[in-house]
């Protein structure tokens, strides 16, 4: 399967649009033509899941953390972009999704924000101008003998979700009428004949990044050479893709039990503690990473407790000051997580490629006692 087929794939999981705008996401190395078997996904790319990646013959490496993150002036073997030299040697191709798989619908923030059980989760900031979210109405009309062949194929490319339902569509019965003229080779009638025709109005719902490609699957399964259809953007308060999510736990817990819940789904060997360890946490924040000045909106919104991979010297003190209870599981950790749902996701699109998560890839950091 070529890179570039992948690529759409991974895109359908992590809009790469819901990227922050500093980041440095997508194909970043590799020949987007070159036919791939085996994929290693791994949250950083260092030299020990590079000898993986090698002796698992991985054409493509799927990092969270891109391998670039600024302009290089030379890659040369013996300078710190070294990686990147042996990467492009060995023809090993990457591609990045970081702060995509950050704020989209069931990444990593929503990961994290599961495992403590927050209800209804919402961003925190450091939000993404995007489209994703916005819904269109795809009304079709199709002759009544072709409309389920129609709409399977329509439904199958993605249309016709509302909340915990699929295949929604209304149809209404009418008649077509169409007069074929020079050049052209009508499915139904005859050139130079006004032709009547009972038909179905066929609607459902498409989300703004399956659009093009339930319009493309309507007209490969319509019999008519030229189908007649409409497209109306519906009215949607705009969901909004950010960084973090925030909210109300579904119960409230005490924060040893929120520890035993994060060691259980992360594990976590350690964990940093700023605060009162023995509340009662009913609001919760979460972050996965660094989530830099974010740290002001949680302080500001007053959660009883904020989980995230680190903080600085000058955060932590500001949310001991604000007191609210700080969970650090270092930067890694608390993102490393969610490479097992994501492979599993990989996987239903690509069930022509082996996929495998790095087992090399691993937090710098060695937490001993002293």
């Amino acid at each position: 399967m070529k890179i570039t087929d992948i690529a759409k794939q991974i895109e359908r999981i992590v809009p790469l649009e819901l990227a922050q705008d500093w980041d440095n996401v997508g194909l970043l190395l590799g020949d987007p033509e070159k036919n791939v078997k085996n994929i290693l996904l791994t949250i950083d790319i260092t030299k020990e899941v590079l000898a993986e990646a090698k002796k698992l013959k991985a054409e493509l490496i799927v990092s969270y953390h891109p391998v670039i993150w600024d302009g290089l002036k030379k890659i040369t073997a013996d300078s710190p972009s070294d990686i990147v030299y042996e990467l492009a040697r060995c023809g090993i191709a990457v591609f990045s999704i970081h702060t995509a798989m950050d704020a989209v619908i069931d990444g990593v923030n929503d990961g994290l924000a599961e495992i403590i059980d927050i209800h209804d989760a919402k961003p925190i900031g450091d939000y993404v101008d995007t489209s994703i979210g916005d819904n269109y109405k795809l009304v079709v009309f199709i002759p009544i003998k072709s409309v389920e062949k129609v709409s399977d194929a329509v439904f199958a490319a993605g249309a016709g979700a509302i909340g915990n339902y699929s295949h929604c569509g209304f149809g209404t019965v009418g008649e077509g009428s169409f007069l074929p003229l020079k050049g052209a080779k009508p499915a139904i009638g005859k050139k130079g004949r006004l032709e009547k025709v009972p038909e179905i109005r066929f609607e459902t719902i498409v989300p703004s990044e399956k659009l093009d490609a339930c319009i493309a699957a309507m007209k490969n399964a319509h019999p008519y050479e030229t189908p007649a259809f409409d497209v109306f953007k519906l009215y949607n308060p705009q969901t909004k893709f950010g960084l973090g999510r925030i909210g109300k736990l579904a119960k409230p817990m005490r924060t040893e039990q929120i520890i035993r819940k994060i060691k259980k789904y992360t594990g976590a060997k350690a964990i940093g503690v700023v605060g009162d360890e023995k509340r009662l946490v009913k609001t919760a924040a979460v972050c996965a990473g660094t989530c830099g000045k974010l740290i002001n909106s949680v302080i500001a919104a007053k959660p009883d407790l904020y989980l995230t991979g680190e903080l600085k010297h000058h955060q932590a003190l500001a949310a001991q000051e604000a007191g609210l209870t700080c969970l650090c599981l270092s930067h890694t950790v608390s993102e490393r997580f969610i490479l097992k749902n994501f492979a599993k996701q990989l996987q239903k699109e690509l069930k022509k490629v082996t996929i495998k998560i790095s087992k090399k890839d691993a937090d710098p950091f060695r937490w001993k006692e002293i």
